[in-house]
């Protein structure tokens, strides 16, 4: 059986989105196939992603930074989920024609400065589980607990 396959999009990709497509897997990676991707992608994932994501039990070493036009023509989605007002209005139509869309708004990590950058990145993580959270929810899914006690 094929699983339904999910894409997560910000403009970098280095940050939102990776969190997402992480905790996604986490939590129902036995539901949906997870991908991220960004409409610029800055080629790495930002270090206090990797860390905050690191610090509640999931690694995401094996994910990496990529734009949107690589699954261009190769995959069709039941999900696309953008995360960023700028991935909102430059993502491919195709894409947000593809499935269900909807549209996720959480601040940048990218953006903060040095010394804010970890605790925003840490903020915007919850934000994104409580969000996956209520929307699996919504889709008749409970959630599995993937933070480490």
């Amino acid at each position: 059986m094929n699983k339904p396959k999910v894409l997560f999009l910000c403009t970098g990709n280095s940050a939102r989105s990776q969190m997402a497509e992480g905790l996604l897997r986490a939590m129902a990676g036995e539901r949906f196939d997870v991908f991220s991707a960004g409409t610029e992608p800055k080629g790495r994932i930002l270090p206090e992603v990797q860390e905050a994501m690191r610090e509640i039990g999931i690694d995401i070493s094996g994910q990496w930074s990529k734009s949107v036009m690589e699954y261009l023509g190769k995959a069709v989605f039941a999900h696309v989920i953008t995360v960023c007002a700028d991935a909102e209005e430059n993502c491919p139509a195709v894409f947000l024609n593809m499935g269900t869309h909807e549209h996720w708004g959480f601040d940048d990590p990218a953006k903060a400065d040095d010394e804010r950058r970890p605790a925003l990145t840490r903020e915007v993580r919850d934000q994104i589980e409580r969000r996956l959270r209520l929307w699996l929810t919504e889709q008749g899914i409970t959630p599995r607990d993937h933070r480490q006690m």
